[in-house]
């Protein structure tokens, strides 16, 4: 299995054939190539700053002689005005890195700053908030790491690390019995060892997965908190509890005292607005 690294190292290096193809003509046509300077992030929103380790990956992926001198870190509430970090070296180098870095920079401090605001809202219950799947095709490993840099916690990062059961699963499986034993019957003969979770999308289908076992989480699918507190009290405690489905920031917090111990929060990364910032000369 490729590593977290080697994953952004390829989406680095197809961002930069995206943006860059045969050649930067703006800047190769009026910067000389012995040319050097420097340029530094300026943040022009309050926020919580996610990326600079990225950022890291893309000015070396690009020129391993462009020096970065990092003054603010990943998961620091940054403020308009702040610099975040200076980086020195060929001019061109640093106007050909500019825009990818800007744009990764800015989508994780986005991410992570909403996330951070799901986190405090949540603060003296012990419940944990999810980001989801809904990610940016290509960028999940970013968006992952942003939502962990806010205060969050992963869920599952792709189909092959955790088995979760969802409707269509189970009405395309015949139903939740028989969805939990071929899920069952799949791990023994591949040999694998995953947490199994399946989604309810009522209080039958709770009773029936409650009767027959053999998971390790629920997830509550759009029910109401008066729901969720009664969900809460028929498992008393012998699963853990998710609740997901157009949970809000007006909403999170009666959730997560209904009792439950994950609330999963799609908006984290389908949904979010970058935190704006900029790379100056200096």
């Amino acid at each position: 299995m490729v590593t977290v690294d080697e994953l952004n190292d390829q989406l680095i290096s197809l961002a930069f054939a995206e943006d860059i193809g045969d050649g930067d003509h703006t800047t190769l046509c009026c910067i000389p190539d012995d040319a050097v300077g420097k340029s530094q992030l300026i943040i022009k929103e309050d926020g919580i700053l996610a990326g600079v380790r990225v950022a890291r990956q893309v000015f070396d992926a690009f020129d391993r002689d462009l020096r970065m001198t990092t003054f603010i870190t990943d998961g620091t509430e940054v403020h308009k005005g702040d610099v975040a970090f200076i980086v020195e070296g060929r001019m061109r180098s640093l106007l050909q890195t500019e825009r990818l870095m800007l744009n990764i920079m800015q989508r994780m401090s986005g991410i992570a700053t909403m996330t951070r605001r799901y986190v405090r809202l949540l603060e003296g219950t012990g419940v944990h908030v999810l980001d989801t799947r809904k990610t940016t095709p290509g960028m999940r490993m970013l968006e992952k790491e942003a939502v962990k840099i806010g205060g969050g916690v992963n869920h599952r990062i792709g189909l092959f690390d955790m088995i979760l059961l969802k409707d269509n699963h189970v009405d395309f499986a015949g139903g939740i019995e028989n969805a939990i034993e071929r899920c069952h019957s799949y791990m023994h003969d591949k040999g694998l060892s995953l947490k199994v979770e399946i989604e309810v999308r009522n209080f039958d289908e709770l009773q029936r997965v409650l009767a027959h076992g053999g998971v390790d989480r629920i997830m509550l699918d759009n029910f109401s908190t008066d729901d969720t507190r009664k969900a809460v009290e028929m498992i008393a405690h012998r699963y853990e509890i998710e609740s997901s489905g157009g949970i809000t920031e007006q909403t999170i917090r009666g959730y997560a005292e209904c009792g439950v111990d994950f609330i999963s929060v799609g908006a984290l990364t389908h949904s979010v607005k970058g935190l704006d910032m900029s790379f100056k000369a200096c």
